[in-house]
């Protein structure tokens, strides 16, 4: 380990003793050793006792920078587990970071643009919209045409931090599996892996806004979701202008409330939103935290979302949506067999995985869990207990599928937020349904053909000429093939007659050998028997040649 990572674990142990998160530690038996180790930094107090526990957590995780800010806010959605005061503190990470100065801010902008800032903007606004961990907003006006936009700047000095957690996150990856060999199927450093390009992806706002272009275009004319428009012409790899939206953050319940949105309709939207950029996109919005979704103030019987900084980003291939969409409608029907069955043919688990030991090891799990009503069950928890179960048959995690199983987490978080009896269950099943259908079903044979017509079309001219060619290479080939077989044959013989010569002539000076031994009256006999051996050698090395 180098000497700045050690630095490094140093200096993030030193911040968590500092805030006293030890008191988070259950006082269990397999926690000793970490209570132990807090014994031995001595030397640590807890600087900030007459804070609140939810408080020092956010100070330390804030402290700490990006990647550790990131964790909390994914935290702050679970309000399942988490007790009010620790979430709504771990709430504020997600756009009241502490915000760096507004001149600093202004001289990055000028940098980038490379004009003064007036030359673009008016009635730029020093004093931060919002703060988070990668960068803050800050208001204006185009000077073109007058229309109010926020500009996005990332925060100064911030890559050498996220780099350093990142060096440690790898060194401790490549330590876990030798220390617990079992945790090999993790995979942590491919996990690692997919984690850094993520963080690298918000760093490039330019990508972010090519992100906000296509989730924008997904879903134009969409009243489920408003992606605000994007100024390209504007944008650059540190800076992002768009258009400023005007909306109700979506955790905050009561100002919802109080201006009548039908909350169980917006809570079943936003699971709708998220499967239909699942499967229907296969693009989906991988950040989709409270401080990231804002719902619109029209029209609150029939709410609209509004989502804001699309940097992170996922997709998945149409084998992996085609399992997990068959594995989630399994779940549905409690068809466990097809869940155990999917997880091998999907190679999430080791093909030679008993079928029936793995189906009964979910269904131990999860028919538990199925005699509360559906409305009472957390996807989360269920996709959990499956991941815990399945670790026990060597399931691999699965890099691709990390990022999906955090979002539907958010999910899950702000919906039972805003609609506690949300069932997700029943929302999502329709949805799966039709999916698959249409995966499977004519309209699926149909669309196929449509898509691929006018590829046919266009190759249709060739087809005579391709058929000869084919023909031609065919006869080719089975002329190679031919005189490969007959070029075998003949080394087949020659080996076999090489063989029988190297027998013969080990024969013949054996016994060439043993007579001149034996009796020196026959030893012109016993000669001619040793060269005759010899020849004999030497023919087969021949053959072999």
């Amino acid at each position: 380990m180098l000497l700045g990572e050690i630095y490094r674990l140093y200096f993030i142990i030193r911040v968590m003793l500092s805030y006293g998160l030890d008191e988070l530690m259950p006082v269990t038996r397999l926690t000793l050793p970490l209570r132990i180790g807090r014994r031995l930094f001595f030397w640590i107090p807890n600087l900030h006792v007459e804070r609140a526990l939810g408080e020092r957590l956010r100070l330390a995780l804030q402290e700490l920078g990006p990647v550790w800010i990131k964790l909390g806010q994914m935290l702050s959605t679970r309000r399942d587990f988490l007790a009010p005061s620790i979430a709504d503190q771990l709430a504020m990470l997600q756009d009241r970071v502490q915000p760096f100065h507004g001149a600093l801010a202004r001289k990055h902008i000028e940098c980038s643009m490379g004009e003064s800032l007036e030359m673009w903007f008016e009635d730029f606004e020093p004093d931060p919209l919002a703060s988070a961990s990668i960068a803050q907003v800050h208001t204006a006006k185009l000077k073109n045409n007058g229309k109010e936009v926020v500009i996005k700047v990332i925060r100064p000095d911030i890559m050498p931090i996220i780099q350093a957690d990142v060096r440690l996150m790898y060194r401790l990856a490549r330590w876990v599996p030798r220390l617990l060999p079992g945790s090999r199927r993790l995979r942590p450093m491919e996990v690692v892996l997919e984690y850094e390009k993520k963080l690298l992806d918000e760093l490039n706002l330019l990508r972010e806004a090519a992100n906000s272009i296509q989730l924008r275009r997904n879903f134009a004319k969409s009243s489920m979701l408003y992606i605000p428009e994007v100024y390209p012409d504007y944008c650059s790899e540190n800076i992002m202008v768009m258009e400023r939206i005007y909306g109700i953050p979506v955790n905050d319940i009561v100002a919802l409330k109080k201006q009548g949105t039908n909350m169980k309709l917006l809570a079943e939207r936003g699971v709708q939103i998220f499967f239909t950029q699942v499967f229907r996109d296969s693009f989906f919005h991988g950040d989709m935290h409270p401080g990231n979704i804002f719902v619109s103030y029209e029209h609150p019987e029939n709410p609209q979302y509004i989502g804001i900084d699309c940097g992170i980003v996922g997709s998945l291939n149409k084998k992996d949506q085609r399992y997990l969409a068959e594995n989630f409608l399994a779940f549905f029907n409690r068809d466990y067999r097809k869940v155990a069955e999917l997880h091998v043919d999907s190679g999430w688990v080791p093909p030679e995985t008993s079928i029936e030991d793995f189906e009964f090891a979910i269904r131990a799990v999860c028919e538990l869990m199925f005699e509360k009503p559906l409305a009472e069950i957390s996807f989360g928890h269920v996709l959990l207990n499956l991941f815990h179960t399945a670790r026990r048959f060597n399931m691999e995690v699965q890099p691709q599928l990390v990022l999906l199983q955090k979002t539907l987490l958010y999910i899950e978080g702000v919906g039972r937020q805003l609609y506690p009896q949300l069932d997700l269950w029943n929302t999502a099943k329709p949805f799966l349904e039709e999916w698959i259908e249409n995966q499977v079903g004519l309209s699926a044979l149909f669309r196929a053909i449509k898509e691929k017509a006018p590829y046919w079309v266009e190759k249709l001219p060739e087809l005579p000429e391709l058929v000869y060619d084919s023909f031609k290479q065919n006869i080719m080939l089975q002329k190679s093939v031919d005189r490969l077989t007959a070029e075998l044959q003949k080394q087949r013989l020659r080996q076999g007659q090489a063989y029988f010569l190297f027998s013969m002539g080990a024969t013949l000076l054996l016994i060439g050998t043993f007579l001149l031994a034996y009796d020196a009256n026959i030893a012109l006999v016993s000669v001619w028997l040793v060269i005759f051996g010899i020849v004999s050698w030497f023919l087969g090395w021949k053959r072999t040649v």
